[in-house]
């Protein structure tokens, strides 16, 4: 039942259960357990997503040869497209998590509470706003990539980053449309990444270390 307990923690369940003790293959068993390693949980929508476990697994090698070191578009950057894209699809998970990247990625605090309105924020580049305008235009029902949009882009972009641009708005809008769909909740990890987040972190391990002393 949706607005339910996921019987781990205090947060709302997903609208499709996940049964525990689910017999996972051992490559989802991995993914899973790096997650926690990562994150100190393992993600909902990976949880479901494991109940399919040929698709989780191609899923996760996708996203991977995209958000990689070598990739053509700046780390922060893609991250700032995920969120968005999750923010027109109303997925609360996934602005959650990719909005942590952000924060990881030195995206400012600023910044990231003024991507609805990047267009006239002077907080945002042209060459973010092109890449931000041109996923919006990718994810909204209601609009299409005209030429003016695609000039734009072109005009910040060579022709491998486009590609991997359009294909990581197309996974985000895959990922953040089955999570919204399924109802998978925030976790919380946006607020465990601020910067006041880590400067109590580092406050009450300097009181324990001195605690020790």
């Amino acid at each position: 039942m949706h607005g339910a307990t996921n019987g781990r923690s205090s947060q709302p369940a997903p609208r499709v259960a996940i049964a525990p003790g689910h017999a996972h293959p051992w490559y989802v068993r991995l993914i899973l357990a790096l997650q926690r390693r990562k994150y100190g949980a393992e993600l909902e929508s990976a949880r479901l997503w494991g109940r399919m476990p040929l698709a989780f697994l191609m899923l996760t090698l996708f996203y991977r040869t995209l958000d990689r070191h070598g990739s053509p578009i700046e780390p922060a950057l893609r991250a700032l497209v995920q969120v968005r894209i999750s923010q027109i699809n109303g997925c609360a998970f996934c602005v959650d998590l990719n909005g942590a990247a952000a924060l990881e990625r030195a995206v400012v605090p600023e910044k990231l509470a003024a991507l609805g309105q990047y267009a006239t924020s002077p907080l945002y580049t042209e060459r973010e706003t092109a890449a931000l305008a041109y996923a919006e235009a990718l994810t909204d029902p209601a609009r299409r990539v005209d030429e003016a949009c695609f000039a734009r882009l072109r005009a910040h972009f060579d022709e491998q980053a486009v590609l991997e641009l359009t294909a990581l708005a197309a996974f985000q809008n895959l990922s953040s449309k089955f999570n919204a769909a399924l109802g998978v909740p925030a976790q919380g990890f946006c607020a465990r990444a601020s910067p006041a987040a880590a400067r109590d972190g580092d406050s009450q391990a300097k009181q324990r270390t001195a605690g020790s002393r």
